[in-house]
């Protein structure tokens, strides 16, 4: 049997359960799929008691998939120049880590017709999920790129630039993506961005549940284009079990 989990600290909001379960079902895989909840203070002892539980892999989420990095025997070369995983195998008592947000995002914009090559965008958020993103923006040659974070940061070069500058400033973007947690199940009312901040011509919100987020409904009011993250959750795991059955 194939045993897969979620670890993360606050998992009630996930689908991935529905999601994985539907991924062996169709493929005829006998396995199951929990969700682990760690606390920040645990987290290390848990995760590493994970080796020895029977787990074949597990996805990693909010807050841990760069704190993650240091318990990992192994990452793979493009987790390891993202700085992020949400994806581990465990085999023979190694952990490996590995990056399929990367892959769950380029096949969002691929489903949704969304080019990039030449485009600016703004991305919300300077987290694991962010450096997944900005990775796959730039492999597939954004032009211009403005990372709006709480904290300063700089990501292979990238600069990041506070809320209230960004504010100021009203820059005008191709699209808008959030990486940020603000509007996820349960605090549904809440949004990274004021409808007057929203610049663009696209927005694009990783935020699965709800499917609709506040941002999203902001975008529809302007009459701009917006995608949810459902699509990127899906491909995502569609990629981490072809790394399970390896």
């Amino acid at each position: 049997m194939l045993k897969l989990g979620l670890v993360g600290e606050k998992l009630s909001h996930s689908l991935s359960p529905q999601i994985h379960r539907e991924i062996m079902s169709k493929h005829e895989v006998d396995g199951t799929y929990e969700l682990l909840e760690f606390s920040r203070e645990t987290f290390a002892e848990e995760f590493n008691n994970l080796k020895k539980s029977g787990y074949r892999g597990v996805n990693v989420t909010i807050p841990y998939k760069e704190t993650v990095l240091p318990l990992l025997d192994d990452i793979s070369e493009k987790a390891k120049y993202i700085g992020s995983v949400n994806t581990v195998s465990f085999e023979n008592g190694i952990a490996k880590g590995y990056n399929t947000d990367y892959y769950g995002f380029i096949s969002l914009l691929e489903h949704h017709n969304v080019v990039v090559k030449g485009k600016s965008a703004v991305i919300l958020g300077s987290g694991g999920a962010a450096k997944a993103i900005i990775t796959a923006l730039l492999d597939l040659g954004i032009y211009d790129l403005t990372i709006v974070s709480r904290g300063k940061h700089n990501f292979h070069g990238n600069h990041s630039i506070s809320y209230e500058y960004y504010k100021e400033s009203k820059i005008k973007n191709d699209m808008i993506i959030n990486c940020t947690p603000v509007g996820m199940y349960p605090n549904i009312n809440a949004s990274p961005l004021p409808k007057e901040d929203i610049h663009a011509n696209i927005v694009i919100d990783l935020i699965y549940n709800p499917q609709k987020t506040s941002l999203l409904k902001f975008a529809e009011e302007l009459g701009i284009k917006g995608i949810g993250g459902e699509i990127m959750l899906k491909e995502q795991a569609v990629k981490a079990h072809e790394i399970w059955s390896a």
